[in-house]
């Protein structure tokens, strides 16, 4: 047996606290007389059975609620169920040229939802959906890298992180720190059960914070890969040597739109892909970035054998229904007999 909730049963202290006063309580009432051989000899009413019955059936019947509030439960049994699965680390760009338009739709309106940010965590959604038994981690990049979320199989959590992720305001976030996305990714996925990792390493920008510049040199971290046997499928965003329209804010906070240059490094995600085994994919368009995230979702998959509990007993509606009736039975029984309700 198990407890669902079983912080539940700290209440026990209170409770045992509880009843130590209640039959304190009920054992000091009476009279002193001396001569006790001249009290007429009476059996006890109904009166005062029902009182000095009534706490302990309150103190059972709460003693029940708290079991209830922990859940007792049985399992009926349990499955060994095979899955494929691999460990991905999802590294995104979100250095400030994620505002360009260039993926917005022919004939749509330039808005926040068509940002290249926007589409790619869209884009993304949906290759999550697609692999439920897959470990998963979110890092994203700019002028430093953060780990959004630990590597995990609880994509509802996942997915609301990433519809959170934002490009960074401030004088800096227009710099693109590629080797540092893919060193943060790589320690995501380092450990993982699975023995099939890759990274999907997603940018727009050519590679401006390295080793010079207090950062990790994209090369080193591409050999840290390939000796993990790590596959790193890298993904360049955009148009590779254009101007190209971006989403840009005022201090007032107005929408307005700019044109502006726009390229990636080529060379460096061809380079990353080529070390490691994986793939490059150049996209310009939100169709490209789905066919190329499609072709990643045929990866070869690890088989994994893990335990599925199908269904339990639970005994707290029993629990719940016994105490209840009990609570409410000791309060008329004390309400009859003494006009109490404990």
């Amino acid at each position: 047996m198990s407890f669902a909730n079983p912080y539940a049963l700290l209440l026990l202290l209170p409770l045992a606290f509880a009843a130590w006063r209640m039959l304190r309580r009920s054992r000091g009432r009476g009279l002193k007389f001396s001569a006790v051989s001249r009290i007429p000899v009476k059996t006890a009413s109904w009166r005062v059975f029902c009182a000095s019955l009534a706490p302990y059936i309150a103190i059972l019947g709460m003693l029940l609620l708290v079991l209830a509030c922990a859940r007792p439960r049985i399992p009926l049994g349990k499955d060994r169920k095979n899955v494929d699965a691999i460990a991905i680390a999802m590294v995104v760009d979100v250095s400030g040229s994620m505002s360009a338009l260039d993926l917005t739709p022919k004939g749509a309106e330039y808005s926040k939802d068509t940002t290249r940010l926007s589409v790619v965590k869209k884009v993304f959604a949906d290759f999550v959906e697609k692999r439920p038994d897959d470990l998963i981690s979110l890092v994203t990049f700019g002028t430093y890298a953060t780990a959004r979320t630990p590597l995990t199989s609880d994509h509802e959590t996942l997915l609301n992180v990433l519809k959170g992720v934002e490009i960074p305001v401030g004088d800096g976030e227009a710099e693109t720190a590629i080797g540092d996305g893919l060193s943060v990714g790589l320690l995501r996925i380092k450990d993982a059960k699975p023995k099939s990792k890759i990274v999907i390493l997603l940018s727009d920008g050519a590679c401006t914070v390295g080793a010079e510049q207090g950062g990790v040199d994209p090369q080193a971290a591409t050999e840290a890969a390939a000796k993990m046997g790590v596959k790193v499928y890298t993904i360049g965003v955009g148009s590779k040597a254009q101007l190209v329209p971006f989403l840009l804010t005022d201090g007032y906070g107005r929408n307005f739109i700019r044109r502006g240059p726009s390229g990636f490094d080529e060379a460096l995600l061809k380079n990353i892909a080529a070390t490691t085994s994986g793939m490059y994919f150049a996209v310009n368009d939100r169709d490209g970035l789905e066919m190329a995230l499609e072709e990643i979702d045929k990866l070869e998959t690890t088989p994994l054998e893990v335990d599925e509990w199908k269904r339990w007993i639970e005994y707290f509606p029993v629990l719940l229904s016994f105490g209840a009736s009990l609570v409410v039975l000791s309060s008329l029984l004390s309400m009859l007999a003494v006009r109490r309700l404990i």
